[in-house]
């Protein structure tokens, strides 16, 4: 591992930090806003029904790729907040080995208090957001073996 890449749990760790420093919610959601306003576009051709996330209430788009040995993923939503919060999983989870993506606990999403927060069509699709990325992961750790 290059030290240019930190490990999940040290990217959870910073994101649970940065959260720390907001007072309330308001500001939270303020930045996961910005985090959303900040994500790389997706490209058209990946906004295709079979890259839409099942389960979630918004369209949300999840591309990802195999570079080496690591999943990068990209994606987009029209909703905003919904794009903040895959922007955050984005974050922790892209350019990192399909194994340590499977096998990781994302203990960030409960430590930032987003389970209580978010309302329960929102906590759905965030789920469903993790469920697709770790899917991903898993088929490309089956095709490497």
């Amino acid at each position: 591992m290059t030290d240019t890449i930190k490990s999940i749990n040290e990217v959870q760790d910073q994101i649970i930090e940065e959260f720390g420093l907001f007072d309330d919610w308001t500001d939270k959601y303020e930045y996961i806003i910005d985090m959303g306003k900040k994500l790389p576009l997706l490209d058209e051709k990946y906004k295709i029904e079979e890259n839409k996330i099942k389960g979630c209430q918004s369209n949300v788009w999840l591309h990802s790729d195999l570079r080496g040995d690591k999943v990068v993923y990209e994606a987009d939503s029209d909703a905003i907040i919904v794009k903040g919060l895959i922007s955050m999983l984005i974050r922790v989870l892209s350019g990192q080995t399909a194994k340590d993506i499977f096998s990781t606990d994302l203990y960030f999403i409960d430590k930032i208090g987003m389970t209580q927060h978010l309302a329960q069509t929102r906590s759905n699709g965030l789920l469903s957001m993790v469920k697709q990325m770790k899917f991903y992961a898993l088929a490309y750790q089956a095709k490497t073996q």
